[in-house]
């Protein structure tokens, strides 16, 4: 009778719940203040034209593009070297060696360091040492820093999911060790892929403090790489605090940045999948 109340206890179940309507009450009502306060000032002009007067009018059409650059640079860069270095750490080290003990340890610490941290990083060796200064190539290779250890992380942990079966069986037939991994291995951990590649692009998205000391605050339209842009973070954290009178634009433009990142993050999930997909048809 004492193992069945504690099977048919619905308090664990009544707290899981709370917390999942606690969870998607604050969602709801952060989504409805940007809609009741920033819904009114969106317009085509304001997602295709310039700042003006300090940003309270005009648009945003260049912090928009500046935007996508950045995160363009920053997923150009942490993809290939992220899973590059899940495939190393999961396939090709062993557990108890000290080189992937240390790497897996600096992940885990670079993880949860600070963004600003990163931003002086950013600014010392990409901005002065390397001499691109403040431009949306060093905000972009600062993101990648910034990414990294979430993306290696949750790939080595979906690479490592994967059933010992899979590797027995691409052996027994004769697969190489390259071919078991990008046509069975890698497309099996897809889902830890995507996990990190969310939380990542979450991350650099709406970043504000490393793209201040790296990408600047220039609000004008690019015309390369190595030219400062302002990011939609940057821009709603400038209209917030500096700015007189820029609330309203301030609301339009993150919601702006919350749709930006809907999408983006659904463009990533679905280009997994169609990726998945062709993988594991013969």
């Amino acid at each position: 009778m004492g193992d069945r109340a504690k099977i048919d206890n619905p308090l664990p179940s009544i707290i899981i719940w709370a917390i999942a309507l606690f969870v998607t009450a604050a969602f709801c009502w952060i989504l409805g203040d940007l809609l009741w306060h920033g819904v009114g000032k969106l317009s085509w002009a304001f997602l295709t034209t310039a700042p003006q007067n300090a940003g309270r009018d005009g648009g945003i059409g260049p912090i928009l593009v500046s935007t996508c650059l950045i995160l363009g640079v920053c997923m150009a860069v942490s993809l290939p070297l992220g899973i590059s270095t899940a495939m190393l750490l999961a396939e090709f080290t062993n557990d108890e060696s000290w080189f992937g003990r240390l790497v897996r340890r600096s992940l885990d610490v670079l993880a949860g360091v600070p963004s600003i941290v990163f931003g002086l990083f950013g600014n010392a060796f990409f901005a002065v040492k390397l001499g691109l200064g403040f431009s949306i190539l060093s905000g972009g290779l600062t993101l990648a820093c910034m990414v990294l250890p979430i993306l290696i992380r949750s790939t080595e942990a979906g690479l490592r999911a994967v059933p010992a079966d899979y590797r027995l069986g691409a052996a027994a037939l004769g697969l190489s060790r390259t071919t078991t991994l990008w046509k069975l291995l890698l497309p099996a951990a897809t889902p830890g892929l995507i996990v990190g590649l969310v939380l990542g692009i979450g991350r650099a998205i709406a970043e504000t403090a490393a793209l201040i000391f790296t990408s600047g605050y220039v609000d004008r339209m690019p015309e390369s790489l190595l030219d400062s842009g302002r990011s939609l973070s940057v821009h709603i954290f400038d209209l917030s605090m500096n700015v007189a009178g820029g609330d309203s634009s301030a609301y339009a433009s993150a919601l702006v940045l919350s749709v930006l990142l809907l999408l983006v993050n659904g463009i990533a999930t679905w280009t997994a999948q169609f990726w998945l997909a062709r993988r594991i048809t013969p």
